[in-house]
């Protein structure tokens, strides 16, 4: 009896101890199925992010960019880079004069002829109407021959949230004469209202009369 006691006593001990050793072993795997599981888990939401944001951005850049335009235009000249950049930096009350056909007037609102933050109106005809424009000088770089104007009132406002005008001119190599660079950027209020390539005509033909107006100074 004793003996028979003993043996269901080590077999107890045994059962006993079996969940011990192996519980071990299965939280290990528990923990390792349980990393994998998060990995499984937090990589799709990130596949899923990754995959939306291209679309979101994809569909905002197309969204603004219908909306949102640029413009260049390269016009040829004899005069020199210095003598067409301070025609509007210094004097753009005298285009008019340059281009009458193109430009009525030119009037200091606000601050200094060629200094950023200074206001300009305008009074010009383009595209078979007389019109006004208010523009604010944003940047001169006059090492670079360069200045910008955003129109902050005006017909164009009509029409664009919007417009940013930059006059960059550079000296031709070897040669005499230079390049007039316009670069136009703007927004538009809607689908509807057409890319603003008529007035990109309209500062061509005024750079070419400039032109010659320079050069009928000299």
């Amino acid at each position: 009896m004793a003996e028979a006691a003993t043996e269901i006593a080590k077999k107890m001990e045994e059962k006993v101890e079996r969940p011990v050793t192996v519980a071990p072993t299965k939280t290990v795997e528990a923990g390792r199925a349980a990393e994998a599981d998060t990995a499984v888990t937090v990589a799709p939401p990130e596949k899923v992010e990754t995959t939306n944001k291209p679309k979101e951005e994809e569909v905002k850049t197309t969204e603004t960019s219908s909306l949102l335009g640029k413009l260049e235009a390269h016009v040829e000249i004899k005069s020199s880079a210095e003598q067409f950049h301070h025609m509007f930096a210094g004097r753009p009350h005298h285009v008019s004069k340059a281009s009458p056909g193109n430009v009525q007037g030119c009037e200091l609102h606000e601050g200094e002829w060629g200094k950023p933050g200074s206001i300009i109106f305008w009074n010009y005809f383009h595209d078979g109407e007389a019109k006004v424009a208010k523009e604010r000088i944003e940047a001169v770089e006059p090492e670079k021959n360069l200045i910008t104007f955003r129109i902050i009132e005006g017909d164009l406002m009509k029409e664009y949230k919007s417009f940013l005008a930059t006059i960059q001119v550079t000296p031709k190599h070897g040669v005499t004469g230079s390049i007039v660079h316009w670069h136009l950027e703007y927004e538009k209020i809607s689908e509807e209202v057409a890319h603003p390539e008529t007035l990109l005509q309209f500062c061509i033909e005024m750079s070419k009369e400039i032109d010659e107006h320079l050069l009928s100074e000299e």
